[in-house]
């Protein structure tokens, strides 16, 4: 049975290939890396039509929408680009150091919990004096770490069917994968608001959100995509009613979807919070639940990904959208099991978004950003200040740093003061690859209390149903994908290096240590515990890691001596 549903698979992604091919020409098939129009063939035009306003592409370049948030952290697609994914012009690329679990236990891959106690700030403003010694928040070094799990689209990369808690989704030799699209749950660290064109959702909490990224490409990234609607995403936060602040689809999500409200879970540092991702029975089938529990205020919030909720799915011919239950995507966690177009073998992790913030002592060059019909935010393109060491002139990689903000922005009343100056470098950029920015340098976390640099992430080993841990664990991370300068080559690892070639000279790390009788994950530039090897934690790119640096993987036996 298996073997003919993957033969049927088979069948309908030649058949849209050998049309895409046919359509497009010869040209059109040599133009590497460049998006390029899917040819619709006599679809339907039924479906919901785009605003003008919305978030088609996650990146911010479709030419038929404008973004509603601009600098959204989004997910890091292969492409045909030597391995890289190249959308309008524009290298889209960023750095996602992670570590991913694995099991072979039936719900591991639809069913994950981690509980965790959030990090704390230092109670010093931050400074901006001494690159690799300055008083840093956490809004500096990750703008978004998040949990993942993947779950089915039949109309995302590579545009085939497929059967959600599956393990038959899987790749495997000639057969691409089933569609999937890519669950990250973000969690968001205050002081660097509003969220709605910059980081923080305020100045004093945590809050968090489901965001699920499409491609709407065939094969996995490779091949023509539609360039008005790429990479689609799906957005809501977690809300204590479980009910989205603004539409959170693709076609009609609007500045209120990325507003918080009263409803808003909002989470104080040092809070310890359980986090679960898993496939939700609900009225009329299932579909994918975040839950958060904290357990320090007593409050829980929740998202389901249902048709009810307002998801949608994503015509990759036309853009329009369609109601629809995103449901796991696997039954398990196992190794073969991940996203198919992605960079890197992603599925369960436990992730970081770096490469995202570069603090200034003072900003130029200022610009409008459009966030709806009637709202709008001034910004500034370029930062001044001991981090910005060479000036942004690579038209083609890293033209700015933008958006850009001074301290004490309250941009237009939307937010509090924002407490120091610095850009988010998301505009133009999609990610720091000049390596020059807060999270190259050594500020993260040392001590499991804040001083000059905040605390780390406490977490707890995560588990599946019955309480059961994962057994295996690998660490991963995409920043092979970024490194221009070097040359890195995404298929032998020929010039891909860590720490990346930046005047900070840093990369961090995850450690496995033993805290209050509790063994937990940190991450940053901890010393308390298994650092396993520090950066060489990560591995080696080579041909069986999809242009990521990617470990062995490794048995999971918690703050046990190793051999």
């Amino acid at each position: 049975m298996r073997g003919s549903v993957k033969a049927r698979r088979r069948s309908a992604l030649a058949v849209l290939c050998a049309g895409a091919v046919v359509a497009l020409g010869v040209q059109g098939i040599a133009t590497a890396g460049v998006a390029r129009p899917i040819p619709a063939r006599g679809q339907a035009a039924a479906g919901v039509s785009p605003n003008r306003y919305g978030e088609l592409d996650c990146n911010g370049l479709s030419p038929v929408q404008r973004p509603v948030k601009p600098d959204l952290a989004c997910a890091d697609p292969r492409g045909s680009w030597g391995g890289r994914f190249y959308e309008h012009g524009h290298y889209i690329g960023h750095d996602e150091p992670s570590v991913r679990f694995l099991s072979d236990v039936k719900g591991s891959g639809n069913r994950f919990a981690m509980t965790e106690t959030l990090p704390a700030d230092p109670a010093a403003l931050p400074t901006v004096a001494h690159p690799g010694k300055d008083v840093t928040h956490w809004f500096e070094l990750s703008v978004a770490p998040w949990f993942s799990i993947t779950v089915c689209d039949p109309k995302s990369a590579p545009l085939l069917p497929c059967k959600p808690n599956y393990d038959g989704n899987a790749p495997s030799g000639s057969y691409p994968g089933g569609g999937a699209a890519f669950v990250e749950l973000q969690f968001y660290p205050p002081g660097f608001a509003p969220f709605d064109d910059n980081i923080s959702c305020d100045n004093t909490h945590w809050c968090s959100a489901l965001n699920i990224d499409s491609l709407e490409c065939t094969g996995n990234g490779s091949g023509p995509c539609n360039p008005n609607c790429t990479e689609p995403v799906n957005f809501a936060f977690i809300q204590r009613s479980g009910v989205p602040t603004g539409p959170p689809s693709p076609q009609l999500s609007d500045l209120a979807s990325f507003t918080p409200n009263s409803q808003t879970l909002l989470m104080n540092p040092g809070d310890k919070i359980t986090v679960r991702l898993f496939d939700a029975a609900i009225p009329g089938g299932h579909a994918l639940e975040a839950k958060e529990t904290d357990w320090t205020t007593h409050q829980t919030g929740y998202m389901i990904a249902s048709r009810a909720n307002g998801f949608m799915n994503t015509n990759p011919f036309t853009c329009k959208g369609a109601r629809f239950n995103f449901q796991t995507e696997y039954s398990t966690a196992r190794a073969q099991n991940i996203i198919p177009w992605g960079i890197g073998p992603y599925m369960i992790n436990d992730e970081y978004e770096i490469g995202h913030f570069e603090p200034c002592t003072s900003v130029s060059i200022q610009k409008t950003v459009h966030l709806s019909p009637t709202v709008s935010d001034l910004y500034y393109t370029t930062c001044n200040g001991p981090y910005e060491t060479v000036p942004d002139t690579n038209a083609r990689f890293e033209p700015s740093d933008a958006p850009c903000y001074p301290a004490g922005d309250v941009h237009g009343g939307l937010a509090a003061p924002n407490v120091m100056t610095g850009c988010d470098v998301f505009f133009q950029a999609i990610g720091d690859l000049e390596y020059d920015g807060t999270p190259y340098y050594p500020d993260w976390p040392k001590s499991t209390t804040p001083g000059s640099f905040p605390s780390p992430f406490l977490q707890q080993q995560p588990v599946t149903v019955r309480g059961v841990a994962y057994r295996d664990f690998q660490f991963m991370t995409d920043a092979s994908a970024t490194e221009f300068s070097t040359k890195c080559n995404l298929t032998t690892g020929s010039g891909c290096v860590l720490p990346p070639d930046g005047p900070g000279r840093f990369y961090p790390y995850f450690t496995q240590a033993l805290v209050n009788g509790v063994c937990v994950w940190e991450f940053g530039n901890m010393r308390n515990g298994d650092k396993f090897g520090g950066d060489a934690q990560y591995g080696a790119v080579g041909p069986g890691t999809l242009g990521a640096f990617a470990g062995p993987v490794i048995r999971n036996q918690p703050c046990r001596s190793r051999p």
